[in-house]
């Protein structure tokens, strides 16, 4: 896939001062890491996602498809539409041991599964192991995939597991999976709402009539699903299968701890819902 020259100058300038005070090496790598960030305007195109499931794979990094007793590393799968909108990291400075999801952008396509990638180390780009590969060799590999990636992403690793203590085991549901939202309505009796696995939160609750914007201010300032006025807020108070929220959500929320933002929040399985208390 060609790439574009980038037309500012104040990147070119940004990138010499980095070159100055940082070497060659360290702005090289910042710069292929900016590609990916904001390649909708000055770069190339790079990953919105569409199906997704969760399978396993043996540490050996040969595709399984049933768990074996040892070494066993869960994988999430995603393919998403260029701009990924994502910022890697060496898992190791100078070494050949992959790389980590350090950042992901909200310009981009991965911003949905923000929570589910950041800090999470890459797998696979286009089937290709790259958890023994360099950090420009991956990177070369996101640049020559097609328009959209597949990706696939370590979320847990059972080695790190010791006997004694165990985590408990995680329901995970594939996607397109019917399941109920209970909505709890002050004062009236609670909404069941029929959904599948990875349909938007806010989206499904606006389409079955749920009040997801309370009060004018609400509903003449919401940022109409961009994840910045928070007011779209709802607490889980019951669930299966939903990972944490994200780090982006702990700041934007922190005097609610079972709030999250239901527009970037994807269904991940049952659950009892209610709208934030502020």
């Amino acid at each position: 896939m060609p790439l574009r020259r980038m037309p500012s100058a104040q990147v070119r300038s940004s990138f010499a001062m980095t070159v100055k005070h940082h070497g060659a090496a360290a702005a090289a790598k910042i710069l292929v890491s900016l590609f990916l960030l904001v390649a909708r305007t000055e770069c190339f195109v790079l990953s919105s996602p569409n199906a997704r499931h969760i399978q396993l794979f043996q540490s050996d990094g040969e595709a399984a498809a049933t768990t074996t007793e040892h070494q066993e590393q869960q994988l999430l799968s995603l393919s998403l539409p260029k701009p990924l909108g994502i910022l890697l990291e060496e898992m190791e400075e100078g070494t050949s041991n992959g790389v980590i999801i350090q950042q992901v952008d909200p310009g981009g396509s991965a911003f949905e599964h923000a929570d589910q990638l950041q800090g999470k180390q890459l797998a696979f780009v286009q089937g290709t192991n790259v958890t023994r590969l360099a950090f420009d060799d991956v990177m070369q590999l996101i640049i020559d995939a097609p328009q959209t990636v597949d990706l696939q992403v370590i979320v847990s690793d059972s080695e790190q597991v010791t006997d004694e203590a165990k985590a408990p085991s995680v329901v995970s549901f594939d996607a397109g999976t019917p399941v109920t939202i209970l909505f709890q309505q002050p004062g009236s009796a609670d909404l069941s709402i029929s959904a599948k696995v990875g349909d938007n939160l806010r989206m499904t609750l606006l389409e079955n009539g749920v009040e997801v914007y309370q009060g004018l201010k609400q509903k003449l300032g919401n940022c109409g699903g961009g994840g910045t006025c928070t007011f779209c807020a709802m607490d889980i108070v019951e669930s299966q299968g939903w990972l944490e929220r994200s780090d982006y959500e702990d700041n934007k929320l922190a005097k609610f701890p079972q709030a999250r933002l239901a527009c970037l929040n994807t269904i991940q399985g049952p659950a009892t819902i209610r709208k934030t208390q502020r």
